[in-house]
């Protein structure tokens, strides 16, 4: 065994890899001991990635709509959550989302689309995609994560320009039962693969939160490992209303910075990205956790809104990294984003400083409504004037009550409906319903815009934009 993790990642580094039983021992480490842990990956982390941090960046193909039942996802079979749905989106209006997350500097954009996996039409859709948008940025990655893969497919997507493909184990092979029925954990190792063999960079992660053992994310960890994963997403569950594992909170923001740290000793030379539910688990920790990851996803996610993407970039210089690959125009937020499009602008906050295209890689992320009427207003110097402005326009002084919220905040007692902010593609493909076609035998579903501005958090103890 080791006597502290300082002289584990000496050996790491000498290449002598951690146990199952190292990591376990890692991971119980005690909270005054945390501060070593993460000093020793970020060892690790600073040999084989340096001070940079990779920006990705998600587009939501689809939305909604999935036959499978995994446990921890908002958009399963039947599930009670109240999250957009919506068809293919057209290849223009797919580029036009990924390009608000490469002017803020992302260097990947991930393609996701719910269901089991995509029929060969829509693969083909999606290859189109990829064509278009490498056609306009060819410099930026392309990762598809479309579900299980066919034959043939994974070489499809590979011709036509896509670099890697996601497709999450999510969590130990002992554990894969409780979270889902419809599909196994064989048919995810499956489709990893697949791809592999096709030529594409593997991107496979997991969820954590979701009543797990300790000893199973370790094997969880492990498999990954012997995966041969290059990049490896850590989601957080954020368990709302509606799905099985609602009311679920086994993790705090010390528990998810040890889990960080335990990922990096056995993955050490690969992209490890916090990804959904950092917000909402690590916190205030998030740029501690910087020192242990190189990698996260900008902005929202698929249905839930993420921190904002000035937040985010603030969040990586501030703590003396750089952002990988950036040019000279990245490094600010997004204009005003579409997709307020896909979720709405968070309130209280300048749309100007959002990303609000669909962004993330937990399908588990959700959310649904939850806005109140008025938000704190600014001064023209950016300084909170505790101005409230209220549903019809008006303002009213600065006054609160004791707890500091403005009384219209104070006094609301439920959401206010709220019309969402559209990028003129979606606004189109609402009014026209045009878009890729689909097979005979699927269903067609138009975009649903909620009446409600959707905000993280909602459906579940935490507080919107907590």
């Amino acid at each position: 065994m080791f006597k502290n993790p300082a002289e584990l990642a000496e050996r790491v580094l000498a290449g002598d890899p951690v146990t199952p039983e190292e990591a376990l021992e890692l991971l119980h480490t005690d909270d005054p001991g945390m501060l070593d842990l993460v000093a020793a990956a970020g060892r690790l982390r600073r040999e084989h990635f340096g001070m940079t941090v990779k920006v990705n960046y998600l587009v939501n193909l689809k939305s909604g709509l999935c036959a499978e039942d995994c446990g921890y996802c908002s958009q399963r079979l039947n599930g009670g959550t109240d999250i957009l749905k919506y068809s293919w989106l057209s290849p223009e209006q797919a580029v036009e989302q990924a390009e608000f997350g490469i002017r803020g500097g992302a260097s990947r954009v991930c393609l996701v689309a719910s269901g089991r996996g995509p029929s060969n039409r829509e693969v083909g859709n999606v290859s189109r995609t990829v064509e278009a948008l490498k056609e306009q940025h060819p410099d930026v990655e392309v990762c598809a994560c479309l579900g299980l893969l066919k034959d043939g497919q994974a070489e499809t997507l590979s011709g036509a320009g896509v670099d890697a493909y996601n497709h999450n184990l999510n969590t130990a092979e002992s554990h894969y039962e409780s979270i889902c029925s419809t599909h196994t954990y064989q048919d995810r190792v499956d489709t990893v693969e697949r791809a592999k063999d096709a030529g594409l960079s593997p991107c496979s992660g997991l969820v954590v939160g979701m009543r797990e053992t300790d000893e199973q994310l370790v094997e969880a960890l492990f498999a990954l490992r012997d995966l041969g994963s290059d990049s490896v997403p850590v989601n957080f569950l954020m368990p709302f209303d509606g799905t099985p594992l609602a009311g679920t909170w086994q993790l705090s923001p010390q528990k998810c910075l040890k889990i960080l740290s335990v990922v990096r000793f056995v993955c050490p030379d690969k992209e490890i990205r916090m990804a959904g539910g950092r917000e909402m688990h690590l916190r205030s920790l998030q740029p501690l956790a910087l020192h242990v990851v190189n990698s996260l996803f900008l902005g929202d996610y698929l249905t839930s809104e993420g921190q904002a993407a000035k937040a985010d970039l603030d969040m990586i210089a501030d703590a003396g990294f750089t952002v990988l690959g950036a040019r000279p125009d990245a490094g600010r937020a997004p204009d005003a984003a579409p997709a307020g499009s896909a979720r709405g602008a968070g309130s209280g906050q300048d749309a100007a400083q959002r990303t609000t295209t669909p962004c993330g890689s937990a399908c588990g992320s959700a959310a649904g409504s939850g806005a109140v009427a008025g938000v704190v207003g600014a001064s023209d110097d950016g300084s909170d004037d505790g101005t409230v402005t209220t549903a019809d326009g008006s303002t009213n002084g600065g006054s609160r009550d004791a707890g500091g919220l403005p009384p219209e905040r104070a006094a609301a007692s439920s959401s206010v409906p709220t019309a969402p902010k559209v990028s003129p593609a979606l606004a189109a493909l609402l009014s026209s319903g045009d878009g890729p076609e689909r097979d005979e035998d699927e269903t067609r579903v138009r975009l649903e815009l909620s009446p409600t501005v959707r905000r993280r958090g909602a459906g579940t103890s935490v507080a919107p934009n907590a």
